[in-house]
């Protein structure tokens, strides 16, 4: 069995474990990242074997460069799409203000 036979390369920026959704920069950000053991991953990863966590880093090790800016490009598109999004949309702004008026309101009327 070649290593490359542990994935499934849908798209250059998205490479899953093969049998799973899960992408190798999940098992990755945890090895790299968080210094997670492959039995940590494995574990935190129920639907993947300790193989296809060994298989994960095996090619990361021997594809370093490659695997690295995948990562690395990776993490830069979280960092992006968080950056995109409102932290509170504006109708729960809205909301969330009608519900405060409201409680100064009741407050008011008790006291």
């Amino acid at each position: 069995m070649q290593l490359e036979d542990y994935f499934d390369f849908l798209d250059p920026a998205d490479i899953r474990i093969k049998g799973s959704r899960i992408g190798i920069e999940h098992v990755l950000d945890e090895y790299i990242h968080r210094c997670q053991t492959p039995e940590q991953i494995a574990q935190r990863f129920e639907t993947l074997t300790l193989e296809q966590v060994y298989a994960t880093i095996l090619y990361y090790l021997h594809n370093k460069e490659t695997v690295g800016k995948y990562v690395t490009d990776w993490i830069e598109w979280g960092r992006k799409m968080r950056a995109g999004q409102p932290l509170i949309s504006e109708d729960l702004r809205e909301r969330l203000g009608r519900a405060r008026e409201q409680l100064v309101a009741r407050q008011q009327a008790q006291a």
